[in-house]
């Protein structure tokens, strides 16, 4: 149960840390707004003679040919509207006969509370191909559905590890994998439309995967390997592929001013929290850079496929601080940036904030609580049939029967 007064309590002994925490941010935050107001006056050729002196491989960002295009760090959408109908409308009109894909994933991992020990993994996904759309309508006929895989106990044993015989990293990674190689199945299949009829596919999160970095030697491998061909299959079949992360932390052009001054990166200011002044008007967006982050990966040399990748922060909201935008390099150097850029936007219209074509995989990906239990329920029933025996343990039915 939760006691709010003990709760509150707690919170006013630390008041004085997270006080502060806000004073040291706020601090930071001056100092490097500073620097963000000089790189503004800066151009593609001077940023890059200054990278060139300071000679890191990985200084956070790279700029690319869009920095100076971009007055003051700002490129804006170049449309307004009066009203959210006008809005809507605008929308619709962008996404007319542009086809959209997104892919999501739950998992359940495995549990102690169960035995033999059992994960599983279910992506789904949403494909609204409006190359069929009617009637000016944004939706055409659109594909639905689910890929299930459960990951037996052998599957999911860690030989010589040390967190236990049910570790979550492989289930985790098995999602992971999954959602990428079925993104890569849609481009293949859709490889030989015209380039407009080809979905713009959504990958939920980053495609830069500093995580990865953090796992134990050898568990990277798999995450390394679905990225590289997921950015291999967008440029073979020249397909759009957005990284899409609304809630970014991440802070590779506050590592780039950083490194710019000689400094470490601030560790409590972030690119998002950074550019939410500059950017300042819906749709407004920043260039384009090119990750060059440093981090586990690329410092052990197994992150070239990041400079594979260039990123904008965009304001898809007035609440929230700019979403970050990821893309492939070849789709910028194709000329495509604001165009697939305005798709994304019009999908966060049509999806009230944020974007409709992942909502919806989100929405068929989820495996809630109650879907648990009955897993757990058709897997005893499975095992039965096998004539093999399920170990719940006494707190987990005492759960059962209170919840």
């Amino acid at each position: 149960m939760f006691v709010r007064s003990a709760a509150a309590a707690a919170l006013d002994r630390k008041k004085e840390l997270f006080s502060s925490y806000d004073n040291d941010r706020r601090e930071e935050q001056r100092r490097v707004q500073g620097w963000l107001e000089e790189l503004k006056t800066d151009s593609t050729a001077s940023l890059n003679r200054k990278l060139d002196a300071i000679d890191d491989a990985w200084p956070g960002a790279l700029p690319t040919a869009e920095f100076d295009r971009a007055a003051g760090m700002r490129i804006p959408l170049g449309a307004t509207w009066k009203n959210r109908e006008q809005a809507r409308q605008w929308a619709l009109e962008t996404l007319a006969g542009r086809p959209a894909l997104a892919v999501d994933g739950s998992q359940i991992v495995p549990t102690t509370d169960y035995s033999p020990p059992v994960g599983a993994v279910q992506i789904g996904w949403f494909f609204n191909d409006r190359c069929t759309a009617t009637n000016g309508d944004a939706a055409g006929r659109y594909e639905k559905d689910i890929a299930f895989e459960v990951l037996a106990p052998d599957e999911l044993l860690d030989s010589g590890g040390d967190d236990g015989v049910f570790p979550n990293w492989r289930v985790n990674q098995e999602r992971f994998i999954l959602e990428c190689a079925k993104l890569c199945e849609f481009m293949e299949r859709c490889a030989e439309r015209p380039f407009e009829r080809r979905p713009v596919c959504f990958f939920d999160g980053s495609l830069i995967i500093s995580f990865a970095g953090q796992l134990r030697a050898g568990r990277e491998h798999g995450y390394i390997q679905a990225v590289q061909e997921l950015l291999a299959c967008s440029e073979r079949t020249r397909t759009p592929l957005v990284g899409y992360v609304d809630n970014t932390y991440s802070r590779d052009l506050v590592t780039l001013l950083a490194t710019l001054h000689g400094l470490p990166a601030p560790a409590q200011i972030n690119d998002a929290y950074l550019l939410r002044e500059t950017l300042s008007g819906w749709g407004d967006r920043s260039p384009f850079w090119i990750c060059a982050r440093p981090d586990r990966l690329s410092d052990a040399g197994r992150a070239d496929f990041y400079k594979q990748v260039c990123f904008c922060l965009a304001r898809v909201g007035m609440e929230n601080p700019p979403a970050r935008l990821e893309m492939p390099l070849w789709l910028l150097e194709s000329g495509r940036a604001d165009e697939i850029v305005a798709l994304v936007l019009a999908e966060a219209v049509v999806g009230s904030g944020y974007p409709y074509v992942l909502e919806a995989a989100d929405v068929t990906a989820v495996i809630q609580q109650q879907d648990r239990q009955r897993f757990y329920r058709l897997y005893q029933d499975f095992l039965q049939a096998q004539g093999m025996a399920m170990t719940i343990t006494r707190k987990q039915r005492s759960k059962q029967m209170r919840r």
